[in-house]
């Protein structure tokens, strides 16, 4: 044989073993009784003979792929799919277009092999994923075969998903079902399915994530492909049920009761399709049982609930025991008898239900998605017996199973969020020990891994208020830790808990320093690091294309785990074993360097005030004749007053401002002021800074009066005759604002005004122009000065001038946006200068800012602990001293406060000396109270201080 006269070391012996494999093969095409399998072998050898280089690597890499098919045809092996399907992946770019050999391996062959893959079970391992990808890049654009192969690559993803948990994986998903969708037209035999296909991906993300454009997104498709499967379509009872679903998942948001009533219709529909003997109908029956109890929770029909457990019943009786989904069916009559307990107190109801309970976690593996509804379902169980029963014991499960839901590592970040929430309520109910160590800290920190999963600043507000009923829960962590004596502990979780919008973003500008050298490499890795989050951050921001963004927000979280990871090594380092953990009470006390820090709490559960002072524990005042009902009502009362004000003649009283002002003496300040000056023995004309919670943001604390004439016909002294107040959003924010004071600049000054703003954008502010000329003139000519206004004043060029100046004064009208605060804006010649602008600056030279604009430093309704308006912006961006406004502005009567201010704070200085902006406080106090003539009460109480 020739075989024989060329071994294993002659130049032909790869030429020998094809001829004979090639041999072999064409006898098996003929159906002579060869082994395929030693045919493939020798295929294999020869192509082990010709490595890449070869020039006949090519041909011997066509014949093994045409053995592997052969033998796959004859013996549906699926080894030999997966071994062919990366040798035409390797193959296809050595063939030319033109060439003979193209001519084979582009043909029929690439299209058996892509439809065997498209064959094979579901594998979402690494491996299995990689193969499906390949199977991908062997359809390209155009290729007939492409919609499938997105169609099964997706389905891998999907399924790797749902076991670990990877936001990436179902991001992706989503990308390939939408292009899957577009290759689909309406009248395609696949539109429907492409698109329930996206409908269900979009769901799981939702419900990992909390998006409600998935939801509504999903819903829409959903709507969409029972439309396509009308009456008498074999799909129209799963469309029927996935629409329910979707509707149910809704209502869960959005407490629509149509929703929920429209679920139970298209379950009734749904059932009336599916006879005794139908496949689908266990499952359907559960579906349906399932709405009713949501119904009944509603609308508290006791039919619902008792249609429910006979239909969860009757589910069961007809479901195969091997069923993998049977546990949900367990899980569902378990609550729905719960319910059924607290309504009518029979104990076979609830012996029942844990009993179910106990049967699903037991057939589910420790890391599976639903052992979390096991453990929610145990906690309502042995909750709705302890509400009956008080038996301790039951308390004391119940926390546990909480704990363990709200911990469970493959439920998405939304449901373990809501189940720590809802966890807190109830240890706070019970008065449960769980409720400050356990309850609230698993809140926080699943609230912060969430948020920073946000590729934008938008999104992360997105999910901060995503949340029915967490809104209070920095100020309620506080109020938990007063009751329980633990006052450091108070003001770390009314810090944690505050402004993380502010406290998320600062960490990709915090100052290392130190670390720079303790370990250069590290340091310089995180802020490679952080500059690329920060800059994809602001990128996606203006994404308006859904695919687009969900691309972004996959590459974001990628950045972000890198970010993770080099953070935790940094942490590594003993020196650093803290960096960017939220602070400690010792950490937190810097901001009371140079005076004490109040920080007003207004939870539902008591309103109190903690005094951090310059050194030593904390004090607590509280406020026993304040509750967070009469703070709201007083919140209402003030912007009722405001309103009232603003149309009243300069010379009328305000009465109605100063019996508000009263109470806000009386009955909040004065306790506070009496422990300043008898305990803490402060100073009067101290500084003194208030950093208010919830309703407290809402209320002009510092223009707190007695409007009190005493005997000898004295005047009573009201807050700031006592001490000059300045706010802080937060006390890491002003102690930031203290350690970027140590790089200070030669400082340049510039005044920016637009009274002239487009059409739509607020009357013409004519005092503008006298106003800058006025700050023009105070400014000490050693400064240097800039002036910016007219045609001049546009959003590029108030960014611009923001940047290279140290010292600005802005002119111009300001606009709250209460629904978007990031959208709040300077009107600006052209477009609007926006809060989200700002606070994608970095400025660390900046020192000084007065906001001569109405609404800057009020926030919004939805998330006032998070401080985010225009003053703050500008804090975080690098201004350390900010003077802000909390309502609207007078610009004929403003021009007097800023006359008054800048006398004050340029008052003797001395020639060659610096301007100080540490002394803007001051400055303003005394502004006002030169003031108290001229403008009118609530002009006066406008102006804050915030910063350093």
């Amino acid at each position: 044989m020739v075989l024989d006269q060329c071994p294993v070391n002659h130049s032909d012996h790869a030429t020998a073993l094809t001829n004979l494999a090639y041999a072999r093969l064409q006898g098996c095409i003929r159906n002579h009784l060869q082994d395929i399998d030693t045919t493939t072998s020798l295929f294999r050898d020869a192509l082990a003979l010709r490595p890449q280089r070869h020039p006949d690597h090519p041909l011997s890499l066509c014949n093994l792929t045409a053995a592997l098919i052969w033998r796959h045809n004859k013996k549906s092996t699926a080894v030999d799919i997966r071994e062919a399907v990366p040798l035409y992946h390797e193959l296809l770019p050595l063939c030319p277009e033109g060439t003979y050999l193209r001519s084979i391996v582009a043909g029929n062959g690439v299209d058996y092999v892509i439809r065997g893959c498209n064959d094979l079970p579901i594998d979402a391992s690494d491996e299995g994923i990689h193969l499906r990808r390949v199977v991908l890049e062997l359809c390209p654009l155009g290729h007939q075969l492409r919609h499938d192969a997105l169609h099964w690559l997706a389905q891998a993803m999907e399924a790797r998903f749902q076991q670990c948990g990877s936001i990436d994986d179902i991001d992706e998903t989503i990308q390939l079902r939408r292009e899957a969708v577009s290759l689909c037209p309406e009248g395609h035999a696949y539109c429907d399915t492409s698109l329930n296909n996206l409908a269900v991906s979009l769901m799981f993300r939702f419900c990992y994530q909390g998006k409600p454009n998935d939801l509504d997104e999903a819903i829409s498709l959903h709507e969409e492909v029972l439309r396509l499967r009308p009456v008498g379509h074999e799909s129209r009872v799963f469309s029927l049920r996935s629409l329910g679903s979707a509707l149910i998942t809704r209502f869960y948001k959005r407490d629509d009761v149509d929703d929920i009533t429209r679920a139970v219709s298209l379950y009734r529909e749904a059932l009336t399709l599916c006879p005794p003997e139908h496949p689908g109908r266990d499952t359907l029956l559960h579906d349906l049982a399932f709405a009713l109890v949501n119904r009944y929770d509603k609308l508290d029909v006791s039919e619902d609930l008792d249609e429910a457990i006979d239909w969860y019943r009757e589910s069961l009786r007809v479901m195969r025991h091997d069923y993998p989904g049977r546990h949900v069916s367990f899980l569902n009559l378990s609550s729905a008898l719960c319910s059924r307990f607290m309504r009518i107190r029979e104990n076979e109801d609830f012996e029942e239900a844990i009993t179910l309970c106990q049967e699903s976690l037991a057939t589910l593996s420790s890391l599976h998605p639903d052992r979390y509804f096991s453990y929610r379902r145990l906690q309502e169980a042995y909750l709705s017996r302890y509400e009956i029963l008080h038996d301790p014991a039951d308390l004391s499960l119940a926390m546990e199973h909480f704990r363990l839901a709200s911990r469970h590592p493959t439920q998405g970040f939304p449901n373990r969020i809501m189940e720590a929430v809802n966890w807190v309520r109830q240890a706070e109910v019970y008065q449960h020990e769980s409720a400050l160590d356990s309850a609230y800290q698993m809140y926080f920190g699943l609230f912060d891994s969430h948020v920073m999963t946000g590729s934008s600043i938008i999104s992360r507000r997105e999910a901060a208020t995503a949340f029915r009923g967490a809104r209070s829960l920095p100020v309620d962590a506080a109020s938990c830790a007063i009751r329980s004596g633990n006052l450091r502990q108070a003001v770390e979780l009314a810090e944690q808990g505050r402004g993380q919008q502010w406290s998320l973003a600062s960490r990709l500008r915090t100052s290392v320093e130190d670390l720079e050298s303790a370990n250069p490499k590290l340091a310089r890795n995180y802020l490679k690091l952080s500059k690329l989050i920060s800059n994809a951050a602001q990128s996606s921001a203006t994404i308006t294309d859904r695919a687009v963004a969900d691309m972004v927000a996959t590459e974001y979280r990628g950045l972000t785990r890198q970010w993770e990871a080099a953070v935790a090594e940094i942490r590594d380092l003993r020196a650093f074993s803290r960096f960017l953990l939220p602070p400690l009470y010792e950490d937190l006390q810097a901001a009371a360097r140079q005076g004490p820090v109040i920080i007003l709490i207004a939870s539902q559960y008591s309103c109190s005030a903690i005094i951090v002072p310059t050194s030593g524990d904390p004090r607590h005042i509280p406020l026993p004749s304040v509750s967070l009902a009469e703070l709201t009502n007083l919140k209402d009362r003030f912007a009722r007053a405001i309103r009232h004000a603003s149309g009243m003649g300069p010379k009328l009283p305000r009465n109605d401002l100063i019996v508000l002002l009263r109470i806000v003496w009386y009955e909040i300040m004065l306790p506070i002021i009496n422990v300043l000056e008898h305990v803490l023995k402060l100073k009067r004309r101290s500084r003194i800074w208030l950093c208010p919670t919830a309703a407290f943001t809402s209320i002009p604390l510092h223009a707190a009066h007695p409007f009190k004439t005493n005997a000898d016909g004295s005047k009573e002294p009201c807050l700031e005759d006592l001490y000059i107040c300045s706010y802080t959003p937060t006390l890491s924010a002003l102690v930031r604002s203290r350690q970027l004071m140590k790089k200070r600049v030669t400082p340049s000054f510039v005044t920016i005004g637009q009274g002239q703003p487009v059409a739509g954008e607020g009357k013409a502010l004519l005092a503008v122009d006298s106003e800058l000329e006025l700050v023009h003139k105070l400014v000490p000519v050693t400064v240097n000065r800039t002036t910016i206004s007219g045609d001049a004043a546009t959003r590029a060029g108030a960014l611009e001038a923001l940047q290279d100046n140290t010292w600005v004064h802005l002119a111009c009208h300001g606009k709250q946006d209460r629904t978007q605060p990031y959208n709040s804006h300077f009107v600006m010649r052209d477009e609007h200068l926006t809060l989200l602008d700002i606070t994608e600056r970095d400025i660390p030279r900046a020192e000084f800012a007065f906001l001569s604009a109405c609404h800057t430093a009020v926030g919004d309704e939805e998330t006032p602990d998070e401080v985010i308006h225009l003053a703050a912006g500008l804090q975080f961006s690098g201004f350390k001293s900010v003077v802000g406004t909390l309502w609207e502005v007078d610009d004929s009567v403003a021009k007097y406060v800023v006359e008054a201010f800048y006398k004050n704070m340029f008052k003797d200085l001395e020639d060659g000396g610096v301007i100080d902006c540490t002394k803007a406080a001051w400055a303003l106090n005394r502004a006002m109270h030169a003031m108290k003539t001229k403008v009118p009460l609530e002009q006066r109480m406008v102006f804050i201080h915030i910063g350093v």
